[in-house]
C-alpha cells in the first residue's frame, strides 16, 4: 500500500504494508463518504479513526486542521509521545463511526493528530517493530522464570519506540511489579501490562478456524457477546465440549449467528412435552427439523419406526385431542412427500471422486495430440 505522506525515493516508499499494522488481518473500515465533496463553506469533520497493529482502532482529534485521507499514516498523541497509525475513517464515516460506539464528538479523552507520518517516523516506527518478535520470546522467558501464573500473547512497541505494551492473559491476580522492572531494564522503555480476555487474545493472534475460514474475532468481529450453553441446547446441539469451544476455549462465537432464527422459528413449535393421543396409544416427541417443520414423533416401548408429521398436522392433532377426539395412529397420517428427496444415480456417479482423474488423462492426451500435429507427427 502506497504511503500519501512518504516522498518517492530510489527503493520506493518507505511506509510499511497494512499487514504490519493489521498483523491479525482484521478488515479495514471502508470510508465510503470520502469520494463526496462537502457543501460549500463547510469544514470536514474534525475527528478521524486511526488503527494500530492488529486491528486496535481509536479515534484522534485533527485539531491542527491537517490534510488526511483514508490510507495516510499519521503520528498521533501517546501517552507519552507519539505513536503512528493509518486513518482508516474520516470526515461522516468518522462521525458516523463515533455514534455508533456512543463516544461523544466534545469527549475531552479524545488525544490529538500531530501530523502525517515523515519518513523518519516511520523508520522509526518500523525499527521499532522489528524488535517485537524477540522481545516477545525475551518477556516469556522472564515470566517464566519468576514462575508467574501468566501467559504473555503480544507486544507491541509503541511508534516512537519509548514507550512497550505487554498484552497477557491469566486465570486471577497476578503481582507483575518485579517483571515490570525487569523488562524496563531488558528493553530500555516504558512498559506497561495490559490484561485482556481469552477471546480478545484470540483475535489478536488470529488461526483458522474449524469451518477452515479465518477466525471471526480476527478478520471482522469487534463485539464479544456472552455465550452460554443455553444457546447450543436451544439449537439441538450436544454439549460437547470438544465441537462447541473455539481456538480460545470458550464457546464459539458463531454459536449467536443463528440463535435467533431458532428462536423464532421454535416458538411455532408446541411443547415437546405434551404428548399426541391417538387410539393406538400416546407418541411422545424424539426429534425436531427446525428447517423443513417436521417432528418425528414415537410410541413407547415400541420397535416402530417414528412417524415424520409436519407442524401443521402436528397442531391439528393436539386441537383433536382438545376436542376428545383421536387419529386412528401416526403412521397413517405421516407426510411422506416432505421428506428429503431421493438423488439420481446420476448425480451421483458425476460426484464421483475419480471424476477429476478422468479429466486429468482426457486433458494429458488432448495435450499430446496437440504437440504431435503441431510436429507433424
Amino acid at each position: 500500500m502506497p504511503c500519501n505522506s512518504c516522498s518517492a525515493s530510489g527503493n520506493g516508499c518507505s511506509a510499511p504494508s497494512l499487514r504490519l499494522i493489521n498483523g491479525s488481518a482484521k478488515q479495514t473500515s471502508v470510508d465510503y463518504f470520502s469520494s463526496f465533496d462537502l457543501p460549500e463553506g463547510q469544514q470536514p469533520f474534525g475527528i478521524v479513526e486511526v488503527m494500530f497493529k492488529n486491528g486496535r482502532k481509536d479515534f484522534f482529534r485533527n485539531t491542527n486542521r491537517v490534510r488526511l485521507d483514508s490510507g495516510d499514516y499519521a503520528a498521533v498523541e501517546a501517552s507519552p509521545g507519539h505513536d503512528i497509525g493509518l486513518i482508516t475513517l474520516t470526515g461522516e464515516s468518522a462521525r458516523q463511526q463515533l455514534i455508533k460506539r456512543n463516544i461523544p464528538a466534545d469527549s475531552p479523552d479524545l488525544k490529538i493528530i500531530y501530523r502525517k507520518a515523515h519518513d523518519n517516523d516511520i523508520r522509526k516506527w518500523m525499527q521499532a517493530k522489528e524488535r517485537e518478535p524477540g522481545a516477545l520470546a525475551k518477556a516469556r522467558e522472564i515470566a517464566a522464570s519468576m514462575n508467574l501464573q501468566m501467559k504473555i500473547s503480544d507486544v507491541e512497541f509503541q511508534g516512537d519506540n519509548n514507550k512497550t505494551t505487554i498484552y497477557f492473559t491469566a486465570d486471577g491476580r497476578v503481582d507483575f511489579r518485579e517483571l515490570i522492572r525487569a523488562l524496563a531494564t531488558e528493553f530500555r522503555v516504558r512498559i506497561e501490562m495490559r490484561q485482556v480476555g481469552l477471546r480478545q487474545e484470540a483475535g489478536r493472534l488470529g488461526g483458522i478456524g474449524d469451518c477452515g475460514r479465518e477466525l471471526c474475532c480476527s478478520t471482522w468481529l469487534t463485539d464479544f457477546k456472552a455465550v452460554s450453553t443455553t444457546v447450543a441446547r436451544n439449537q439441538r446441539l450436544s454439549i460437547n465440549p470438544e465441537k462447541l469451544t473455539g481456538q480460545c476455549g470458550k464457546l464459539k462465537c458463531c454459536l449467536n449467528y443463528e440463535l435467533d432464527f431458532y428462536t423464532e422459528t421454535l416458538a411455532e413449535f408446541p411443547d415437546t412435552g405434551t404428548p399426541l393421543q391417538t387410539q393406538k396409544g400416546d407418541a411422545y416427541h424424539q426429534k425436531t427439523d427446525v428447517f423443513r417443520k417436521m417432528v418425528w414423533y414415537g410410541y413407547r416401548d415400541s420397535s416402530e419406526v417414528p412417524a415424520l408429521l409436519t407442524l401443521q398436522r402436528i397442531k391439528e392433532i393436539i386441537e383433536m385431542n382438545r376436542q376428545g377426539q383421536k387419529p386412528p395412529e401416526l403412521k397413517e397420517e405421516a407426510h411422506k412427500s416432505e421428506s428429503a428427496p431421493a438423488i439420481p444415480r446420476d448425480t451421483l456417479l458425476q460426484d464421483s471422486v475419480s471424476r477429476f482423474d478422468n479429466k486429468l488423462n482426457r486433458d494429458k492426451n488432448r495435450s499430446g495430440h496437440q504437440h504431435k500435429r503441431k510436429h507433424g507427427h
